[in-house]
């Protein structure tokens, strides 16, 4: 022992908090809607409230389609138990359990219960990739020679492809045609926002559909994980069980969001015409084309001799 701690074991690595990636994303969304927040008094009337509600809803899609590229919670579980902290010694601590699955890999947290145990302060979070590219074996193992806690050890070996649960691969390639999809999720509406500006305002809509479709369809890609079955994670007495977490289901709410509004511009655009065209600022723009003069000069002469 060195100090009391085995002196194979670092310094304790402390929690992610952000990642990021999430967070440049979100920088530079916001720095959008800022921008447009600075030329909204510009424009007059009701036109003003149908422009924010527009470019706003529009840049809240686009930021979910890729933020969620990069965060790790498309399914997660927390468990609550007492378990060894240390390989090669019986000393058990109370500790939470958290497993995080992104579409690029999955972290596994451990939580002391409280954070100082032992003389040590138990906060970890640990990401391991199976991206392609990535090789999660070997981050593995580099967690195996930096002596991480018991319990990290335990659950990340449950992906690794040497594991028995087989579940490395199912997730490796749902996790990357699900990410393939929101690129091409993420491309259909850079598209639909540039048909609504020429403006084309149904294939504007129908191009919103299509991106609502491959949105779920990245859903329906990262769910064929479950066709295979999960080996039980047991943690102590207890065993720690995943469910969709809020990215999936945000997915899903924007998804069909993409879905209502699409449908709904289509309806309009052979339903209601100029409603959607005053919704985006196109019937002004059409009033004054066809304003009628407000003087007319006639010249006599070509009066009389008509």
């Amino acid at each position: 022992l060195f100090d009391g701690v085995y002196p194979f074991y670092p310094q304790q690595r402390k929690a992610a908090v952000f990642d990021i990636s999430t967070v440049i994303v979100i920088v530079v969304f916001l720095t959008l809607a800022c921008s447009f927040l600075l030329i909204i008094p510009g424009i007059r009337g009701r036109a003003r409230l149908y422009w924010t509600l527009r470019v706003l809803l529009s840049l809240f899609v686009g930021l979910v389609i890729v933020v969620v590229q990069f965060t790790g919670d498309w399914e997660t579980g927390w468990v609550q138990a007492n378990t060894s902290y240390k390989s090669f010694s019986p000393v058990q601590v109370n500790a939470d359990i958290g497993l995080h699955i992104g579409l690029a890999g999955v972290n596994v947290t451990l939580r002391g219960n409280p954070v100082k145990q032992i003389n040590e302060t138990i906060n970890y979070n640990e990401h391991f990739p199976w991206n392609f590219g990535a090789n999660y074996d070997r981050s593995y193992s580099e967690g195996l020679e930096k002596g991480l806690p018991s319990p990290i050890l335990y659950v990340a070996e449950k992906f690794s492809t040497q594991s028995p649960c087989a579940v490395h691969r199912q997730y490796r390639i749902a996790g990357h045609y699900a990410s393939a999809m929101l690129w091409v999720a993420f491309c259909t509406w850079i598209i639909s926002n540039i048909l609504f500006s020429m403006p084309v305002l149904v294939y504007g809509g129908y191009m919103l559909l299509v991106t609502g479709a491959f949105m779920i369809f990245s859903l329906l890609s990262f769910s064929t994980v479950r066709n295979s079955p999960m080996c039980p994670i047991q943690i102590g007495t207890r065993t720690l069980h995943v469910a969709y977490g809020g990215s999936f289901w945000l997915m899903l709410a924007v998804g069909l969001l993409c879905f209502v509004a699409g449908i709904t511009i289509v309806a309009m655009h052979h339903l209601n015409l100029d409603l959607l065209k005053a919704f985006f600022g196109l019937r002004e723009d059409k009033a004054e084309e066809y304003q009628e003069m407000p003087e007319v000069l006639v010249n006599p002469h070509f009066m009389n001799k008509g």
